[in-house]
């Protein structure tokens, strides 16, 4: 007997890199150059979750330092999320200085959270 496969709804995918290149500073025509497809087939991703091969989808979530947890496992806490894997990229190329004043940033962020979710 044949079991019906489960098809991945691909359109929060779709959705996610059109977001994840906007905040990289590409445009569609540049993400094609540097993924090798057409534009005309990211537009068909981003805006019908059409279904990408595997190696687009490998050179996509790459490319745009994506995580890919939260597609397949909705449900379950995501470790790293696309705009944490993002971040991680971005600090990367930041000076130690840069990074210090990142980190003070953060404290204080956190701290204020904190406070803000214990009222």
């Amino acid at each position: 007997m044949k079991q019906q496969a489960e098809r991945i709804n691909f359109k929060p995918f779709g959705r996610a890199i059109k977001s994840a290149g906007e905040k990289k500073g590409l445009t569609r025509k540049e993400l094609a150059v540097q993924i090798r497809i057409s534009p005309r087939y990211i537009a068909s991703i981003e805006n019908s979750g059409q279904t990408p091969s595997l190696q687009v989808f490998y050179r996509l979530v790459t490319c745009l330092d994506m995580s890919v947890d939260q597609f397949f496992f909705p449900e379950k806490v995501v470790a790293k999320t696309t705009q944490r894997r993002q971040l991680d990229t971005l600090l990367d190329n930041i000076s130690e200085n840069g990074l210090r004043i990142i980190t003070a940033v953060a404290k204080e962020t956190a701290d204020t959270e904190q406070k803000t979710s214990l009222k």
